[in-house]
């Protein structure tokens, strides 16, 4: 596997190189053939089917016909018994009877209607499915999925759907995943007005976020460009040993494959009041959305922030995921996680606890550390079955390039303890800062050997090049774009292949941004 050699910017360099800043807003703001077996035995199930098919249609018949035939004949009972009794009673009053007879032949054939409109409901069902699967390049489940039916060789529409999708999955072509670009966010800006009102915030704030509107705007260019969003997992899987082999991505032409990540996605104290969501939740219809606190303190439930968007974005474009992949979200800990407060320190207490929390704490006496937890491990489940990864950003979103192992063993354990156990685990560990294990050369070294015994597999950093990824035997690594404003507004034309910066800066940016 070549590697693309990385064209590190100045810019990220210097964020690199930067030591760790002490409080905790600078800490976060960076033809024919003999019929095959398989043919064969595919063949006689497909008869099997066939016969089935039939014998359901004449049963269904039979029961029409019988129950016609029983309601004839009751009338017919009815007509002589009313003669026989010499017309003693009036008609009438034999009606009822007459009625409930006639209603067994009419219900008779109600439920065989009922049981062949069911039927013709389950295979549009199914067709749909299909689709939903072809939409997002798995075409061997979505023929599958038809081809397993019990309608499909009485389906002329399912047949055509079957040879669409073979037609097209024979255009795809493996994407070689050392040309695989990464591109990631911070948490999005909602009130752009008071992200940058001057505070000593702003600067930073201008520098590493995107705003929704920009977010949007990038996420359309991209979709019309052609990019689909893969799972760093569909480009390389570990075997049981531990060692990593090359995925697999077939795409047909004209598409793009990008991975998506985000980073602290924990909405922190010093991010209040100043025009951020507050937090990730499920809302009533199984929706993962943002709340975000308005200025009265009413809270107001929408999609404020990526993964939100990104939702609602591929329910309007399923093509925009391939085999319904999503992003990565990053996640540090000492603040909790996608907005709840689920560190242990919030109930320990202990007396190095940081300012902000203690004032949040006094601000929510009714804190119930469970309660948290068990809010936020709602939220990633849901977010998993949608299709997103979560990642460690560490726990105290650590420089690993910097900090002592020692300290980086202590941080990964307390990461283990708080966050792990809400989102299931992970394997993939992207680094703050934009930090590294080491520069261009291959991972080696304490360090690696700790986060690789740790479990993790899957390793990123910040690269500004369009491409880095290095597939070695136990590990994959792969460089990430900024798309922010620092990016926009300084390197504008190394996001030409993405989208136009100029088309996308937010004219509510204060101007030069400033500089890292």
């Amino acid at each position: 596997m070549r590697m693309k050699e990385r064209k590190n910017n100045e810019g990220v360099q210097k964020k690199t190189a930067r030591s760790q800043p002490e409080n905790l807003m600078d800490n976060h703001l960076k033809e024919m053939v003999p019929l095959s077996d398989e043919e064969l035995e595919r063949r006689r199930e497909a008869r099997l089917r066939r016969m089935r098919l039939r014998k359901k249609r004449v049963m269904r018949n039979r029961i029409i016909l019988g129950c016609s035939l029983v309601g004839v004949l009751a009338l017919a009972i009815g007509v002589s018994s009313w003669a026989l009794r010499g017309k003693k009673e009036p008609m009438g009053e034999s009606e009822p009877h007459s009625q409930a007879v006639n209603a067994q032949g009419t219900n008779g054939t109600e439920e065989a209607e009922k049981t062949e409109n069911a039927s013709e409901a389950e295979s549009t069902s199914v067709l749909e499915q299909a689709r939903m699967l072809a939409a997002q390049y798995d075409y061997d489940r979505a023929i599958e999925l038809l081809q397993n039916d019990s309608g499909y060789e009485s389906s002329q529409e399912m047949q055509a759907a079957v040879k669409e999708f073979q037609d097209t999955k024979a255009t795809c072509k493996a994407w070689p995943i050392e040309e695989v670009t990464h591109v990631f966010y911070h948490t999005l800006i909602v009130d752009p007005a008071k992200a940058f009102d001057g505070d000593y915030k702003a600067a930073g704030y201008n520098q590493v976020m995107t705003t929704i509107d920009e977010f949007n705007k990038i996420t359309q260019s991209m979709y019309d460009k052609g990019y689909v969003m893969v799972s760093i997992y569909d480009m390389a899987t570990v075997n049981e040993d531990g060692t990593m082999k090359e995925g697999e991505i077939l795409l047909p032409p004209g598409k793009i494959p990008f991975v998506l990540s985000q980073d602290d996605v924990s909405y922190y104290h010093y991010m209040d009041g100043d025009g951020y969501a507050s937090k990730l939740i499920v809302d009533e219809e199984g929706k993962v959305r943002n709340e975000y606190i308005q200025d009265d303190g009413s809270v107001s439930v929408g999609d404020y922030d990526m993964v939100p968007l990104i939702d609602r974005f591929v329910e309007e474009h399923p093509d925009f995921s391939y085999r319904g992949a999503k992003g990565i979200v990053a996640l540090t800990g000492y603040n909790g996680i996608l907005g709840y407060r689920t560190d242990i320190s919030y109930q320990t207490r202990p007396d190095d606890l940081d300012a902000d929390k203690v004032k949040w704490l006094d601000e929510h006496p009714d804190f119930d550390l469970e309660k948290e937890r068990a809010q936020a491990k709602k939220v990633a489940d849901t977010m998993k079955e949608n299709g997103w990864l979560f990642a460690s950003h560490t726990w105290g979103h650590q420089n690993v390039a910097e900090a002592s192992l020692e300290k980086l063993q202590a941080d990964t354990q307390r990461f283990k303890e708080n966050v792990d156990p809400l989102i299931g685990g992970t394997d993939i560990i992207i680094f703050a800062f934009g930090a590294d294990l080491t520069q261009v050369e291959d991972y080696s070294g304490d360090k690696f050997e700790f986060f690789k015994n740790q479990g993790y597999n899957y390793y990123c950093n910040v690269d500004s090049s369009k491409y880095f990824v290095q597939l070695r035997d136990r590990y994959l690594r792969m460089g990430r774009r900024n798309l922010d404003g620092y990016r926009m507004y300084y390197n504008p034309e190394l996001l030409e292949d993405l989208f136009d910066a100029s088309a996308v800066f937010d004219s509510s940016r204060p101007t030069p941004v400033a500089p890292m």
